[in-house]
């Protein structure tokens, strides 16, 4: 039997976060009200077919998309756990269009939080697996002030801690704190999560490419090229590739965290005066980045490593391209034209 069964997350965080973050317990109780929020989550997600929990709200975020029900319960789940945690100075949600402050009942802490509440929701009603992405940075401005943009804007290189949960066939969450990643399962029967997936490493090459090919016109020479390459170019590389891509990126992410392979979302030509990425810089490409490099992966822009681009405001959107580091090494040398794949 495995040493690791029967730790929980709690037991986790008193045993080796507090040797990254100091003994104050304050990381640790901001780590426990995001549990607690996740929890919730899970729970509500586990009644969408059965309570008024499915469908749109009526209204659409500041990205332009519809907003889910789910999306909107989640929200509000998480800035609630969070600012009664009475560690974090603001947050940032995927949602909103402004940085949330913190009701005046409630301490002001040292840390900010930006998260995606409910990643992939327009999954929700064919039951796909979705999530909760998160990233934690420490604040910049003394304690004692307001926080400013200035905390919300710092480069991914600076989180002090960053997750995910899947919501699907099991409730599981992964983070990390600078030292490595572990993921964790909820058993329903106790209500805790137990570390199930401790110091994960991800493959350094993977046989698994996850991109949305309906974009393949749109996209750049060198992109196009690298994916002509994965598909056709079998006696060159070796290896049979396979496609999968589930169209929610926490779970498109994890599958490949796990079993090695590369994710891309590259910018696209659609608009040709606007190229850009489609996922967003602060709640979702720099925490997985973070995650994806303390388990041994890369993750870029194609041209720029995540963790380096100095955001210029929140919901600021950027190319991904993550995962096993071979892999991702061979697409940027394409992208940058030190390789060419012309179909014969």
């Amino acid at each position: 039997m495995s040493e690791n069964v029967g730790i929980t997350i709690s037991n986790h965080f008193l045993l080796n976060q507090q040797l990254t973050h100091g003994a104050t317990g304050s990381f640790t109780r901001l780590l426990q009200a995001m549990v607690l929020a996740c929890k919730i989550i899970q729970r509500d997600v586990g009644k969408a077919g059965l309570v008024d929990v499915l469908g749109r709200v009526g209204v659409t975020n500041v990205q332009g998309e519809e907003v889910q029900k789910l999306d909107e319960l989640a929200n509000t789940t998480v800035k609630r756990r969070l600012s009664a945690s009475g560690e974090v100075c603001a947050l940032v949600s995927e949602e909103e269009a402004d940085i949330i402050e913190i009701p005046r009942q409630y301490p002001q802490g040292n840390y900010i939080v930006h998260f995606d509440p409910l990643d992939g929701s327009s999954n929700i009603a064919a039951n796909v697996s979705i999530g909760t992405i998160f990233s934690i940075y420490r604040r910049l401005s003394p304690s004692e002030g307001e926080s400013t943009m200035k905390d919300a804007l710092q480069p991914g290189a600076r989180q002090v801690g960053a997750g995910y949960i899947i919501y699907g066939s099991s409730c599981v969450l992964v983070f990390s704190t600078g030292q490595g990643v572990n993921g964790f399962t909820l058993d329903p029967s106790i209500g805790e999560f137990l570390l199930s997936h401790p110091n994960i490493k991800t493959p350094a090459k993977g046989k698994i490419y996850s991109v949305n090919e309906g974009n393949y016109s749109f996209w750049d020479e060198g992109t196009r090229g690298y994916i002509d390459w994965v598909k056709h170019g079998h006696s060159e590389h070796g290896i049979n590739y396979t496609s999968r891509y589930i169209g929610s990126l926490v779970a498109d992410f994890h599958r490949n965290l796990l079993y090695g392979g590369i994710f891309l979302y590259p910018a696209d030509f659609k608009d040709p005066l606007k190229p850009k990425g489609k996922l967003r810089l602060m709640c979702e490409a720099n925490p997985l980045a973070y995650i994806i490099e303390q388990a041994g992966g890369l993750a870029t822009t194609g041209t720029e490593r995540i963790l380096d681009v100095e955001p210029n405001y929140i919901h600021q959107r950027v190319p991904l391209i993550i995962g096993s580091p071979e892999d991702v090494m061979i697409y940027q040398d394409f992208v940058q034209g030190k390789r060419t794949y012309r179909r014969a």
